[in-house]
């Protein structure tokens, strides 16, 4: 299987291990609203490397992590039912790695390598 151009990684940073299981949502800006492009799971590792296509445009993205049914399968209680990270795609071909820093009352991002 080929790796698509947007990829992210999920970490629990209250158990410092990897955020199995957390299923993400890859969406385009199309006009007023938002268009879907693909959807995955994190392995094992945290990772979804297969999101979407091999290449995008250039554009601006959406990622979205449901985030309250991965922590409600936990028995955890989060204030934060699901993530939207909201990105620019600004070089067609190049890779864009965008991870989420989880924890049930805080999250961060970053732009990845």
């Amino acid at each position: 299987m080929s790796i698509s151009q947007i990829t992210t990684h999920v970490l629990d940073s209250t158990a410092g291990m990897p955020a199995a299981g957390v299923v993400v949502e890859l969406s385009a800006r199309d006009g007023a609203g938002w268009r879907l492009v693909g959807t995955g799971t994190t392995d094992l590792d945290g990772r979804a490397k297969q999101l979407g296509p091999a290449s995008v445009p250039t554009g601006e993205y959406r990622l979205r992590f449901d985030t309250g049914t991965w922590f409600a399968a936990r028995g955890i209680p989060t204030f934060y039912p699901e993530v939207q990270l909201d990105f620019l795609v600004e070089e067609e071909g190049r890779h864009y790695h965008v991870p989420l820093l989880l924890s049930p009352f805080a999250y961060s991002t970053y732009r990845g390598s």
